[in-house]
């Protein structure tokens, strides 16, 4: 408990100091992004179909078929498929 304290205060000291300097040499932090919210995932049918390409070792047409189904990106259809078949 107390070690949690003290780590807290340390943090809050290298935030501040971090500050400073920034401010010293004319630096603006950087803006925050925004979390990214979770692929949306296909209803119904879909998810079905997915996991027969998965399970016929077709993983590139089921990546391709959930971006039809979602129209999110590649990399977020990949995940989510590797998410549900990490084979």
């Amino acid at each position: 408990m107390f070690a949690n304290r003290r780590l807290e205060r340390k943090v809050d000291a290298l935030h501040l100091k971090l500050d400073l300097i920034m401010a010293q040499l004319g630096i603006e932090a950087p803006a925050v992004a925004p979390p990214r919210a979770a692929p949306p995932v296909p209803r119904g049918d879909g998810m079905v179909e997915i996991d027969a390409l998965l399970m016929q070792g077709r993983k590139i047409h089921a990546i391709k078929r959930y971006r039809e189904l979602t129209g999110c990106g590649l990399k977020e259809a990949k995940d989510a498929v590797e998410r549900r078949y990490p084979y």
